[in-house]
């Protein structure tokens, strides 16, 4: 099988500046644990007083960046993944593009003249919160993407992931993509990715939905699905196998739920039934923090599904890819993975 260029993410690139803080930190910006949101005036002091305060860690991070390169490390096969988004020309553009060259992400980034975006992640007791100041991120366009050097890898690609947070830049360019994979029968994945994009960008995400094969999430995000949908119910089963029911664009490929639930089994819809697979359980303390195990769990994923294997093997190699991130600062990883 040809494996050059077959999965192609799209987001926004930030730079993760990371630390461990305390509740008082959290208090004093109004920031809550697990949660991830879009930096506002109240918010923007945040990045100053962590890197004065506490010892930071800068790790090149963005949602959709870090699954696809989660991915990239465990195919091992080099250019096998694609990404675009919006950076700056700045040293932390410089950073991301280092980074990316390094994790073997073919990457194509739109360079605008805003900084590269950032993002906080404030860990208390391993979890993590995300503050987000997308900057340049916030500038990618659909021109970028219809340039034929970038068209082109859109066309190579069989398989598309793309975070909810993308929602919020260039849904113009989601829909491209995505009307582009349903006429090609080719497959096109989304994450509901936080609370905040499915109750202010419903709109958006509800457009989107009918072109969406895999729907990632977690418990959090998807009882707000729920709550926003008037579905009444928070029972992440039942959710997870109504989002699986609603209507598709296209009939080629039914649609597969895929939601997470920290240490509690992964819950997974298709076909009108509900699976549960549990996860690799780790002692508390070996856990670092929780940045990116989200992340890493679609890119372990994608990596088996692109290999066209069952769903149980996509769901233990997401698992085996958190329990490797979660245990590292950020989302980060070892030379090699021993997925077996």
């Amino acid at each position: 099988m040809e494996y050059e260029g077959i999965l192609l993410g799209m987001g926004n690139p930030l730079l993760d500046i990371s630390a461990v803080v305390d509740q008082e930190f959290l208090d004093k910006f109004d920031i809550k644990l697990n949660d991830a949101i879009l930096a506002e005036e109240k918010h923007l002091p945040v990045y100053d007083d962590m890197t004065s305060k506490y010892n930071v860690e800068y790790i090149a991070g963005g949602a959709t960046q870090n699954s696809i390169r989660v991915a990239q490390w465990m195919l091992q096969i080099p250019g096998a993944t694609s990404y675009m988004g919006s950076i700056g020309k700045d040293k932390y553009g410089e950073e991301m593009k280092k980074n990316a060259k390094q994790a073997g992400v073919n990457v194509h980034y739109y360079e605008d003249d805003s900084p590269t975006g950032t993002c906080a992640v404030c860990v208390v007791g391993g979890e993590r919160s995300l503050v987000a100041n997308l900057s340049a991120a916030n500038c990618y366009k659909p021109d970028h993407l219809k340039r034929p050097e970038n068209w082109a890898l859109v066309e190579k690609a069989k398989y598309f992931y793309i975070a909810g947070f993308f929602l919020t830049v260039s849904p113009e360019s989601i829909m491209l993509v995505a009307e582009h994979a349903a006429a090609k029968n080719k497959i096109f994945t989304m994450n509901l990715s936080a609370p905040f994009i499915c109750e202010f960008f419903k709109d958006v995400q509800d457009k989107v939905f009918p072109y969406i094969d895999f729907v990632f999430g977690n418990e959090t995000e998807a009882r707000t699905f729920s709550k926003v949908h008037g579905w009444e119910t928070e029972n992440v089963e039942e959710i997870a196998l109504k989002i699986s029911q609603l209507q598709k664009a296209s009939g080629t490929h039914k649609r597969i739920t895929v939601i997470t639930q920290g240490a509690d089994p992964v819950v997974v819809a298709e076909d009108g039934k509900v699976k549960l697979f549990p996860v690799i359980l780790l002692p508390k303390e070996k856990l670092v923090d929780t940045n990116g195990a989200g992340d890493a769990f679609v890119g372990g994923f994608l990596s088996q599904l692109v290999q066209e294997k069952p769903i149980e093997e996509c769901v233990r190699a997401g698992s085996y890819a958190a329990n490797v991130i979660i245990q590292r600062s950020g989302c980060t990883y070892p030379e090699k993975p021993d997925f077996k």
